[in-house]
């Protein structure tokens, strides 16, 4: 592609591929998003995969959202686990005083 090689200018921002460029345009397949470019030198028009920001706040707001979830799940176990641990050595004292 003449993008890697030259100097280019954007001429459509990144965008989603529509259904019809996803089965016709190779560049969507990796992000699902294009954007068309200039090249300066060969005036060659080409598209580009990208990433959108917007794709990538949603990304990341995923990521957080499931680490999130994933804590609230570990935080739950975790004091669960502790009553179990607390209560056994409860147990384990009472039965230490009985035996006296």
């Amino acid at each position: 592609p003449c993008w890697r090689v030259e100097d280019f200018v954007v001429a459509q921002e990144c965008a989603r591929c529509s259904s019809f460029q996803v089965k016709t345009v190779a560049e969507c397949g990796p992000t699902g998003f294009i954007e068309k470019i200039n090249c300066a030198t060969s005036k060659r028009d080409e598209f580009k995969s990208c990433r959108s920001a917007v794709m990538e706040a949603h990304v990341f707001w995923r990521f957080v959202g499931t680490m999130m979830c994933v804590a609230a799940v570990f935080a739950v176990l975790v004091v669960c686990r502790q009553r179990v641990l607390d209560r056994k050595a409860l147990e384990k004292v009472r039965k230490q005083i009985e035996s006296i």
